[in-house]
């Protein structure tokens, strides 16, 4: 709603409530005049500063007017920032270049922090002066006070800026820092030299963060610079994965009942850190009641409302609050403002009012002079004052002034109005000299003109610090970090110890010197506080059902998952042929796994395999030595000779098959294994065929003994023999075997193998085939009377073969890792041993230890001889 509509609203309403003034005219309602100091000028800055910090709540019937409620407890700091704005004032009316002949004077009053007191004072401030009384419309339009300075806290300044806001008149406050003032739409006419909640929130996150207190409750009161504040401390720190153990908000007049509650909770409650959003006076009876139970042993971390309060510095509160630390404004060093406030004296004039309250409260005595009202507690009875007490050393509160902070804020408030003013009245455009007053043409002056200039000044102060707002009325964001300190001598002190520049990139915001910094208890180790320790390395956070995230259980990393550090909420998988160590810290390469010739297994199956090597050579000489004998000669000692020559081989391919997989022995191994079986058997095969045809050629008129002479046996065992070598060769080419690292079969470990292919199976197949017709052939033959007839013994190691290769099959599926290799190697074996053993042990059995079997006695006929005979050529 525009001024000007509330201009013809107001006028509407005097009239209908029967106001004698003329139309254009307004009378004051009431009586809003309050205590006031103040000095005159030609302009005049308005000023509420709760200079006492406590207020009983109204009892309000609606039958009779409320009694002017009384304000207690006076705040010797608010007292400071209040001199300080008159110190700034009559140090800007000395200057011969700031407003050069205009001048400052100012009007302050008491907000007794309390929204009902500060609507109050800001409605005195716009509407009543006595010079102004007959002026057109000088209620609200054309204000006597055209921008004040106020308030400390945020709930007051809402109500108060949402009041002035319509009518434009400026309201800069150096300690209003709720967020929710700088909405524009709401408050348009609200600037402060504070910087908003939002970068201390930030701040306090960041800190938090840094010391790893992932477990912190809160405490606030029922207005709206904690709901605010916490509320946006809470987000930001659930953001980096810490979590509020509870959140509590006084009621602000809490009783006693309701303070020992709230101390219960903290009492029983595992958070060591606790961050409080409040101002000094609202903290005040939870901190004593703390005190009173000497809940020590917590860690305080302070908003800037209280950062630096002198009420809870004294001597009762080291044990709870020594440690302490939190965001204060930027700190100056003034030492004019020092000498200017021990020079004050009481006196009976306006501008003294103030002053000679403060004096009764800091000697406990009793000015004569003094005034009373309804508003402020009448002090008891004490001893007069003289008025001549030495304020030096009596307070260090108010007289310190080596590090203020709020009162710079005030200070700079000051000066950013003056130089908005020099702008203004175009002072820049004139020569620089004290007894010019040019600049005053455009006096008396709008609130709204000054609104315009006041947010786009821009310029460097004294302290050598650039002052302007933002957009939004916004200073620019930086904080000191304050550390509580006892010394010696009884005193809080409030250390430095870092700074934080929310301006700043990220990661260069928060600068501290974590040496400087004494935490609670006096102690120089960072306390801790945590709902769940951090999991150690090696393991991963599980959240528990129903509980805050910062509430959880440590479970050991998987197998090929670690955790390097300690708080991991996930376990990192291991890349590739790495694996986890033993305590799931580091990756490490895998243990590579094949059939060594170290191993028990390879070193048994490398025996066995030279074992066979070794009879089949034995066997071979013994057949060599007596191959002229009958048993020899029986059995086509040529066909016998290329059967051991072929177990031979098959006994040394298995060589093949142990150590490290290499492409030349993946390459070889298969072929080598299948081209010495198939030899075998198409020499078996041979064999069984030679004993077919022996028996048939005893039958009258056949020819079977010359159609398959030496000639034929040689070409079959060829022919069978180079078709598994084209097999091989054609798998070979198309799809060879290569060396492959198999992770899937055992966690940890890779497993060298070769990568067959279909070469195995079409290996396999082929002698396969082989084997049955030889084994067909064989069951035909194996009941033929005969002494020296194979077929029988063919019959019995084929069986045996097919027994082992068919158990192989889905035993080489089944075996794991290395153990695959070791099945097809006591296959291999197996399978030769089989052919070795029933095929010659019987007729070594014979030569050896049964000699006189071994003579053509045996014959069964004449015609048998001679056809075995024609065979064994």
């Amino acid at each position: 709603m525009s001024s000007h509509i509330i201009r013809v609203l107001l006028l509407l309403l005097a009239t209908v409530i029967g106001s004698s003034e003329p139309l254009g005219h307004c009378r004051q309602l009431g009586d809003l005049e309050l205590p006031a100091q103040e000095v005159d000028g030609d302009v005049i800055i308005g000023g509420l500063f709760p200079l006492h910090i406590a207020m009983s709540d109204p009892e309000l019937t609606y039958r009779v007017k409320p009694h002017q409620d009384q304000c207690t407890r006076f705040d010797f700091r608010a007292f400071r920032w209040m001199q300080t704005m008159v110190f700034a004032v009559e140090e800007i009316n000395n200057d011969t270049h700031l407003l050069p002949g205009i001048r400052l004077g100012y009007r302050v009053l008491d907000s007794c922090d309390h929204v009902h007191t500060s609507l109050r004072g800001a409605l005195s401030l716009v509407n009543s002066s006595q010079k102004q009384e007959n002026a057109a419309l000088s209620c609200l339009f054309r204000s006597p006070v055209p921008v004040i300075i106020g308030l400390a806290s945020s709930t007051p300044t809402r109500a108060v800026a949402h009041m002035l806001g319509p009518f434009r008149i400026p309201l800069v406050s150096y300690f209003a820092t709720c967020e929710c003032l700088k909405n524009k739409q709401e408050f348009p006419s609200f600037l402060r030299t504070a910087p908003s909640d939002l970068f201390q929130v930030q701040g306090l996150v960041q800190l938090v963060s840094h010391f790893g207190w992932r477990w912190v409750g809160a405490i606030g009161t029922e207005d709206d610079y904690s709901r605010n504040g916490i509320q946006a401390f809470l987000e930001q720190l659930h953001d980096r994965g810490g979590c509020l153990a509870f959140y509590i908000l006084l009621p602000k007049s809490a009783s006693q009942e309701q303070i020992g509650h709230v101390v219960d909770e903290l009492e029983a409650s595992s958070a060591r850190v606790i961050v409080a959003f409040s101002t000094e006076g609202q903290l005040y009876g939870l901190l004593n009641e703390v005190v009173r139970r000497n809940l020590t042993g917590r860690q305080w971390i302070a908003s800037e409302a209280w950062v630096t309060a002198s009420l809870l510095s004294g001597l009762q509160y080291h044990d709870v609050l020594s440690g302490t630390l939190g965001f204060a404004f930027r700190s100056a060093s003034m030492p004019a403002l020092g000498e200017f406030l021990h020079r004050l004296r009481p006196s009976s004039r306006p501008e003294s009012v103030f002053i000679n309250m403060f004096w009764e409260e800091l000697f406990s005595c009793r000015l004569d002079f003094t005034g009373t009202t309804d508003l402020l507690t009448v002090a008891p009875e004490r001893p007069a004052c003289s008025g001549t007490e030495d304020l030096r050393g009596r307070n260090p509160v108010y007289s310190d002034v080596s590090q203020v902070r709020v009162s710079y804020n005030v200070y700079k408030a000051v000066y950013a109005i003056a130089h908005a003013l020099h702008q203004l009245l175009q002072c820049n455009s004139m020569e620089q000299s004290p007894s010019n007053v040019s600049c005053k043409a455009l006096l008396p002056l709008e609130p709204q003109q000054l609104l315009s200039y006041l947010k786009r000044v821009n310029f460097t102060n004294t302290f050598g610090e650039k002052v302007h707002f933002d957009s939004n009325g916004e200073p620019v964001p930086l904080y000191d970090l304050v550390n509580w300190q006892s010394d010696d001598s009884g005193f809080m002190r409030f250390w430095t110890v870092g700074t934080f520049d929310a301006s700043a990139p990220p990661g260069q915001q928060l600068l501290l010197d974590e040496d400087a910094i004494l935490w609670t208890g006096r102690r120089k180790q960072v306390p801790v506080s945590v709902c769940t320790e951090s999991c150690p390395p090696g393991s991963r956070q599980a959240s528990r059902p129903h509980e805050p995230p910062c509430c959880f259980d440590c479970i050991p990393c998987a197998d090929g998952e670690v955790s390097n550090q300690s708080g991991s909420t996930e376990c990192t998988r291991c890349p590739s042929f790495h694996w986890s160590d033993r305590d799931r810290i580091f990756c490490v390469l895998m243990d590579e796994d094949f059939l060594a010739f170290h191993e028990s297994l390879a070193i048994i199956l490398v025996t066995l395999s030279v074992l066979g090597f070794a009879v089949t050579l034995t066997v071979t000489g013994i057949f060599y030595h007596f191959q002229s004998t009958p048993i020899v000669r029986a059995n086509n000692s040529e066909l016998s000779f290329l059967l051991l020559l072929s177990l031979s081989l098959c006994f040394l391919c298995v060589l093949l098959f142990v150590g490290r997989p290499t492409p030349w022995s993946c390459l070889v191994r298969q072929a080598a294994f299948g081209i010495s079986f198939v030899l075998s058997i198409s020499c078996i095969l041979t064999k069984t065929v030679v004993v077919l045809v022996a028996f048939r050629s005893t039958l009258p008129g056949s020819d079977a003994a010359r159609l398959f002479g030496p000639l034929q046996q040689r070409m079959v065992i060829f022919s069978c023999t180079s078709t598994q070598m084209v097999l091989c060769a054609s798998c070979l080419s198309w799809d060879p075997p290569y060396p492959s690292k198999n992770t899937a079969y055992q966690a940890g470990k890779i497993i060298l193998e070769c990568e067959e292919g279909v070469t195995l199976y079409l290996v396999l197949s082929y002698i396969g085939v082989l084997s049955c017709v030889c084994f067909g052939l064989a069951f035909l033959g194996r009941k033929l009377p005969d002494t020296f007839n194979e077929a029988k013994f063919i019959t019995f190691s084929m069986l045996i073969f097919f027994a082992v290769w068919i158990s192989f099959i889905p035993a080489h599926h089944s075996s794991p890792g290395k153990y695959t290799v070791a099945v097809e190697i006591f296959a291999i074996l197996a399978s030769s041993f089989g052919l070795l053993f029933c095929i010659f042990m019987p007729k070594c059995y014979i030569i050896l230890l049964r000699p006189e079997k071994n003579v053509k006695k045996g014959m069964v006929t004449k015609q048998t001889v001679h056809n075995k005979k024609s065979f064994s050529q």
